[in-house]
């Protein structure tokens, strides 16, 4: 089965999140920015001391394709690290997990939403290809002078492989 998104497909969960104020000054949201940074280098290095570093402790992982498939929810640390160690065994070529367009739905000195774009791209082939598109919502929060994420989605666009 291929599985295509619709446009605008993934606007029931976007909306899940709704719009607040961004009461977080210009440091705290590059100090955001940098967490969901090294979220992405973890999962493209198959690190999971560096993926361990930016998880809550009881963080939520849950990720579906185009509303049709859904995969996990994935509930603690250990779950998500365990996921992620399987799926990056099972990898043979390098990704990289790329978050654009970023976008700060609320956020206060204690907790963030944020969404952002994702393009999953791999050199399979020896050829730089797009493996799927998709987006997330990120929730983070703020404990020990440091951003973690609590609790992700990611909306993916097509299966990938």
């Amino acid at each position: 089965m291929t599985t295509t998104a619709a446009i605008g497909w993934g606007s029931n969960h976007l909306d899940a999140t709704p719009a607040g104020e961004v009461n977080l000054d210009p440091a705290g949201q590059l100090a955001v920015r940098q967490t969901l940074a090294r979220y992405a280098f973890a999962l493209d290095h198959g690190d999971l001391v560096a993926l361990e570093g930016v998880l809550t402790e009881d963080t939520t992982w849950t990720a579906t394709v185009a509303d049709e498939t859904e995969i996990g929810p994935f509930v603690g640390r250990a779950a998500v690290l365990d996921f992620v160690r399987g799926a990056t065994e099972a990898q043979t070529d390098q990704r990289r997990h790329n978050l654009t367009n970023i976008v700060f739905r609320r956020a206060d000195a204690d907790t963030a939403v944020v969404w952002a774009y994702l393009t999953l791209t791999s050199n399979a082939g020896g050829n730089p290809t797009v493996v799927t598109t998709g987006f997330y919502t990120f929730t983070l929060q703020h404990a020990e002078s440091e951003w973690r994420i609590a609790d992700l989605l990611i909306g993916l666009d097509s299966e990938g492989s």
